[in-house]
């Protein structure tokens, strides 16, 4: 996996990535924000403050997997934010797939519906865990 070649992250930076987690999750909880706009705002925040808030309607029709039950909104929340970030689509596409992996080993599938049945309650946890690795993958594209 092209993430996986990249060098380990520092303490400081490995500092900002728990902040991520706990911040997404936080607001996830908060109820104001669905997972994918967690992710997203959390990473906005982060790495693209100069964004408006109002960013986040690219995200809105994420949460609860696209209101279908199909992929995870806190994945398509990351997914986004990369490419928001990064504006490179090559390596947007490899860590993307990076992403999508590690979800998958993490949890088995990234199908809302299945995550929710088999993993009940997990919703706020996994999105700070999306947000935390999506901040670990944008600050390790430049080491």
């Amino acid at each position: 996996m092209f993430f996986n070649r990249e060098k380990e992250l520092s303490p400081e930076d490995m500092k900002l990535v728990k902040s991520c987690e706990e911040e997404a999750e936080q607001l996830y909880r908060s109820g104001k924000y669905h997972c994918a706009e967690a992710v997203m705002e959390t990473v906005r925040r982060r790495f693209t403050p100069e964004l408006p808030e109002s960013i986040l309607g690219t995200v809105s029709g994420f949460g609860g997997g696209s209101s279908s039950g199909c992929i995870c909104g806190a994945v398509s929340g990351g997914t986004v934010a990369l490419g928001l970030v990064l504006a490179d689509k090559k390596l947007t596409t490899h860590l993307t797939r990076d992403l999508h992996t590690w979800f998958k080993g993490k949890y088995g599938v990234t199908c809302c519906k299945t995550i929710r049945h088999t993993h009940k309650g997990v919703c706020p946890v996994l999105t700070g865990e999306v947000a935390g690795k999506t901040a670990a993958m944008l600050m390790n594209r430049n080491k």
